[in-house]
C-alpha cells in the first residue's frame, strides 16, 4: 500500500525526496505547518506544497522535474516585438500581495485555485523576509500582469503568474530571465511541466538531476542574484 509522512508541526524534517509516491507522482508528505522556516526548508529539499481549500497542507518533489534555463528562455517574435516597444513599465516587489491576489483570480478553464488564503499568508510572510518576489507588469499605473515565487542563491522557484493584457505575464517572465542572466542566475523551478510552460523553453529534468542542480546553485552559492537590482536594459530583444 502506499504511504506518505505525516509531518509533525512541532518538527522542521520531511522524508527524503526520493521516497516520493510515483502514483501521484511525487506526493511525498501531509501536514505540518506552512512557516517561512518549513516552507524555505522544502524549497531546499527539492520540494513544495500545493493542495487545495479543504485538504491538508501536501508536499510533493515529482519526478521528472520542470525546469528552466534562464539564458535559454524561448521568446516568440511577437513578444520580441512588445518587449522592444516598451508597452509595459516592469517592477519588482512593489505589489507583491496584489499579484498574488491576480494569481489566485478565478481562471477561463476552472473556478477552483489552489492558492488559498493561507498559501497567500505564507507567501506574503516569505517576502517580508526577502525571499520571495514579484515581478509586475504595469500599463497606464495599473497592475495587469506578473509572476511571483521563491529565491535564493542562484535559482527562481516559479510559483504561478497572471495577466489582464495579452503578454503582460510573458513580460515579466522575460525580465525574470534578463535579471537572472546579468547576475549569474542557473535555474528556474517550473515544478510541474504543462503546454504553457514548454512554449516559453522549459524542459523536464530526472529528480537526481535536478536536486545535483539545487545542491550547486541554491542556498549556498556564492554571489547569489540581488532582486533589488533592476537589469539593466531590457534587451537585446
Amino acid at each position: 500500500m502506499n504511504r506518505i509522512a505525516w509531518l509533525d508541526p512541532d518538527t522542521l524534517a520531511f522524508p527524503p525526496a526520493a521516497s516520493a509516491l510515483r502514483n501521484p507522482d511525487g506526493l511525498l508528505a501531509a501536514g505540518g505547518d506552512l512557516s517561512p522556516e518549513r516552507l524555505l526548508l522544502a524549497y531546499r529539499s527539492g520540494i513544495f506544497p500545493w493542495f487545495e481549500e479543504g485538504q491538508p497542507i501536501l508536499w510533493w518533489s515529482p519526478d521528472p522535474r520542470a525546469v528552466l534555463f534562464p539564458e535559454k528562455a524561448r521568446l516568440t517574435r511577437s513578444l520580441r516585438r512588445t518587449l522592444r516597444r516598451g508597452t509595459f513599465e516592469v517592477r519588482i516587489d512593489t505589489a507583491f500581495d496584489d499579484v498574488i491576489d491576480g494569481c489566485s483570480a478565478p481562471r477561463d478553464y476552472t473556478d477552483g485555485t489552489w492558492i488559498t488564503a493561507e498559501m497567500k499568508e505564507a507567501y506574503s510572510a516569505l517576502h517580508r523576509r526577502g525571499h520571495a518576489h514579484s515581478i509586475e507588469s504595469w500599463l497606464d499605473g495599473e497592475l495587469v500582469g506578473g509572476l511571483y515565487g521563491v529565491a535564493f542563491g542562484k535559482v527562481f522557484f516559479g510559483e504561478s503568474m497572471f495577466h489582464t493584457e495579452t503578454d503582460a505575464s510573458k513580460v515579466a517572465f522575460a525580465w525574470l530571465c534578463r535579471l537572472m542572466v546579468e547576475q549569474g542566475g542557473r535555474l528556474v523551478d517550473c515544478q510541474v511541466q504543462n503546454d504553457h510552460l514548454l512554449s516559453l523553453g522549459s524542459r523536464s529534468i530526472p529528480r537526481e538531476e535536478y536536486l545535483a542542480l539545487l545542491e550547486k546553485f541554491g542556498w549556498f552559492a556564492p554571489d547569489p542574484v540581488r532582486w533589488d537590482l533592476v537589469p539593466t536594459c531590457p534587451g537585446p530583444w
